[in-house]
């Protein structure tokens, strides 16, 4: 009978147990999915390229910084067809240090492209893998990937790869 009764409350124990480990998985990959909201991540993504984009074009130096994730682990990559001309800086001081010469170089602004509308996001929790193209009034077609970081919850550009094609010759 002891025995019996030993082996009841330890079944008993576990299930309880068992029970209570389910629910609280449950709880937090319930917790996880609805901190992750797919669309209202791509509008944030999408807002922070379109204002690299008009800080770039208008030439303001200090807006475009914002944009950045400021480490020696970013890069920026341009390839351009049109005039067989490449360019690769890794990490942000050789990167600020592009755009400022850039700009001090070339201190007019230029038309702003049309903002983006859509693009193409594939989530990586804190991480975005982003791609789109985009026509410029100046160097035509262009084609953009860009790796994003999320930082202090706010999405910033950790990689950038731009490809100018041109304007169609037809």
């Amino acid at each position: 009978m002891r025995i019996r009764n030993l082996l009841s409350s330890t079944l008993l124990t576990l299930f309880i147990l068992a029970s209570c480990t389910e629910k609280k998985e449950t709880e937090v990959d319930k917790t996880t999915i609805e901190q992750i909201n797919p669309e209202l991540e791509k509008q944030a993504i999408l807002e922070r390229l379109n204002n690299e984009t008009k800080d770039a074009f208008q030439r303001d130096y200090e807006a475009w910084t914002k944009n950045w994730v400021h480490n020696q682990n970013i890069s920026k990559v341009y390839i351009d067809f049109t005039d067989n001309t490449f360019s690769e800086s890794i990490g942000w001081k050789k990167i600020n240090q592009f755009v400022k010469t850039f700009i001090e170089e070339h201190p007019e602004p230029e038309p702003v492209p049309e903002l983006l509308d859509e693009i193409n996001v594939r989530l990586y929790g804190n991480g975005a893998w982003v791609t789109y193209e985009q026509q410029d009034s100046i160097r035509g077609l262009k084609r953009e990937t860009r790796l994003m970081e999320k930082v202090n919850g706010e999405w910033k550009i950790a990689g950038m790869q731009t490809t100018i094609y041109g304007f169609d010759k037809d």
